[in-house]
């Protein structure tokens, strides 16, 4: 059975050990001791910034969201980020209506600036396809589509003009072992 949030006892039940927020955040995640960090988002960028906080003008939104709990240490400080997210163009943005969580910020060298460490956001995983860092500008750009997406779909999904690199790959199906384990987590 899935945990009813992360603070659900269930997940403590196996765990090695068990620590306070404070703790996670000053000592294992400030300190450089998580490796990869999961993140999702209502609003994307070409630069994998992210908003979990409102939809429309912060004052006045027409949403607001869930907020940023943990999420900005964790894309600020772990050596690396998957996000995931439906890919449409309410949620790829060119511009985000509030930047909860940087990514790479404003391209090449953006991070850095900001002294962050870690990679920052390694991949970007969708329902249509995969999106990476390109190496030098840090603008996200399609890698691989899911089987029976297309390319131009992908392009139409996305509110700003989107990179394609030169060879888009087709994402690999999931194993039957992978499968057997969705589906056991479904039941």
């Amino acid at each position: 059975m899935l945990p009813l949030s992360i603070g659900d006892g269930e997940l403590a039940e196996t765990a090695e050990a068990v620590v306070s927020v404070p703790e996670m955040f000053a000592y294992w995640l400030q300190g450089g001791r998580i490796d990869l960090g999961f993140l999702g988002a209502a609003q994307i960028d070409r630069y994998a910034n992210i908003n979990t906080t409102v939809i429309g003008d912060y004052r006045k939104p027409s949403t607001r969201l869930p907020g940023a709990g943990g999420a900005p240490e964790i894309a600020a400080s772990c050596g690396e980020v998957l996000i995931t997210l439906r890919q449409n163009p309410r949620a790829f943005v060119e511009t985000l209506d509030f930047v909860t969580s940087v990514g790479h910020v404003d391209g090449a060298g953006g991070r850095e600036k900001l002294r962050l460490p870690g990679k920052g956001p390694t991949a970007v995983i969708t329902d249509l396809g995969i999106l990476t860092p390109d190496p030098v500008s840090k603008e996200l750009t399609l890698t691989s589509v899911h089987p029976g997406v297309d390319v131009e779909k992908v392009k139409k999904a996305t509110g700003w003009p989107l990179k394609v690199a030169a060879h888009v790959a087709q994402t690999a199906p999931p194993t039957e072992s992978e499968l057997s384990v969705l589906r056991d987590l479904h039941a």
